[in-house]
């Protein structure tokens, strides 16, 4: 059975139902929503399909604007629909409630106002005392993410459905992979028979076994410095030539 059924009255919140499709299957799957249009077999008994899934869920979101709990009765003048025990949205909620399922109003919009017990029909009375999330039509896709979190964290089927983590591991597990093909700077030891890795190297260093000598370090002009041995000395000729015997400048 499906994990989530959207409830909805076909005046005023069908394109919303059908957002809500789209976004909550691109996360959990095409088999976790059930959208009455979409859902139901043709040729089914849709009045049984209906109360089942309603039933089975595990989540009803119940899509709530701000014309929802006034719509009228098209069957009988004067009467709301919530007051007519056959009205599908009611029935919808009321087999998620006696089943013990999770049941979340979903207020549309800023003007929708916390639902008042004293205004719903008995049986949905209960409805009243949920804690609802609310969305936008201009933050439809962050508002079902964040509803889709919350969701997640009470359900425990649907985490493990969850694409958005599965997403998530796998850039963690991609973030966490060290590269040893590429090394900028200093001493590294490198896998397989590489040995060790050097790069821009700016002292003297060797990587065997014994001492590594290094010479004074030398500055300034007119210095001279020699390593091993010398046979026949050094000259150095710089700046102003001295004159030799009676010569002037």
């Amino acid at each position: 059975m499906h994990e989530i059924f959207i409830n909805y009255r076909t005046s005023g919140g069908k394109a919303l139902a059908y957002m809500c499709h789209g976004l909550l299957t691109e996360r959990f799957g095409e088999d976790t929503v059930f959208l009455a249009k979409v859902s139901i077999d043709k040729g089914a008994d849709f009045t049984e399909a209906l109360l089942r899934g309603a039933r089975h869920s595990r989540v009803l979101l119940a899509l709530i604007d701000e014309h929802w709990l006034d719509s009228p009765d098209q069957k009988v003048p004067g009467r709301r629909a919530l007051d007519n025990p056959n009205d599908w949205v009611r029935r919808e909620i009321e087999e998620a409630l006696v089943s013990g399922g999770l049941v979340v109003p979903v207020f549309v919009g800023r003007r929708v106002e916390q639902l008042d017990r004293r205004r719903l029909p008995a049986s949905l009375a209960e409805l009243a005392e949920c804690q609802y999330a609310r969305v936008s039509m201009d933050t439809m896709a962050a508002d079902l993410t964040r509803l889709g979190d919350g969701l997640v964290r009470r359900i425990p089927a649907l985490a493990a459905l969850d694409r958005h983590t599965a997403d998530q591991k796998s850039e963690t597990s991609q973030d966490a992979t060290v590269r040893t093909d590429r090394q900028s700077g200093g001493i590294a030891n490198v896998g397989g028979s590489v040995g060790t890795f050097v790069n821009e190297a700016n002292a003297p260093f060797h990587t065997g076994r014994g001492d590594i000598n290094e010479g004074p370090r030398i500055t300034g002009d007119g210095t001279n410095y020699v390593a091993g041995d010398n046979h026949g000395g050094i000259r150095q000729g710089f700046g102003a030539r001295t004159p030799r015997g009676g010569e002037s400048q």
